[in-house]
């Protein structure tokens, strides 16, 4: 599981021009899900999306997490973050999960985030989206579950 988490302070994904998912302050986490993922990687990204510090304190060091600061999180599934563009100009998929996979695993993430308290809204599964933020810092994080960065 891959997801690109960016610190935003307000964010809203729109689908046939309409608004499907709106928030403020908080992070837009646009997630990839791999061939090989499980609900234990679920549960790995959920705990550190949940913890991860990214909000500054009154020092202005980031050592605040999304509860600390009342933050929401918009979630969006984006299966091209398993894109690989080492050959060629066209990016594989093949470490993707097939869509009945990845959308399962895509609403367990959801629904783990907010088993943890947090405020989710999301995008459409499988649908033509249209993303608006804007990127706080800015500071835009890489996870992926298999520890690779």
């Amino acid at each position: 599981m891959r997801a690109v988490i960016q610190r935003v302070s307000q964010a809203a994904v729109t689908v046939d021009g309409d608004v499907i998912g709106r928030i403020g302050p908080g992070f837009v986490v646009l997630l990839g899900v791999a061939t090989d993922d499980t609900q234990d990687d679920v549960i790995w990204m959920a705990g550190k999306v949940d913890g991860l510090r990214a909000f500054e304190d009154d020092e202005g060091r980031m050592n605040l997490a999304l509860q600390d600061v009342g933050g929401s999180v918009l979630v969006v599934s984006q299966f091209t973050l398993l894109g690989d563009c080492r050959k060629g100009r066209r990016p594989g998929f093949v470490t993707a999960a097939p869509p009945e996979i990845a959308s399962s695993l895509y609403q367990s993430f959801v629904a783990e985030l907010r088993g943890h308290g947090l405020t989710v809204e999301t995008g459409q599964f499988q649908a033509h989206m249209e993303v608006n933020l804007c990127n706080d810092g800015p500071v835009t994080l890489l996870l992926d579950s298999t520890r690779t960065f």
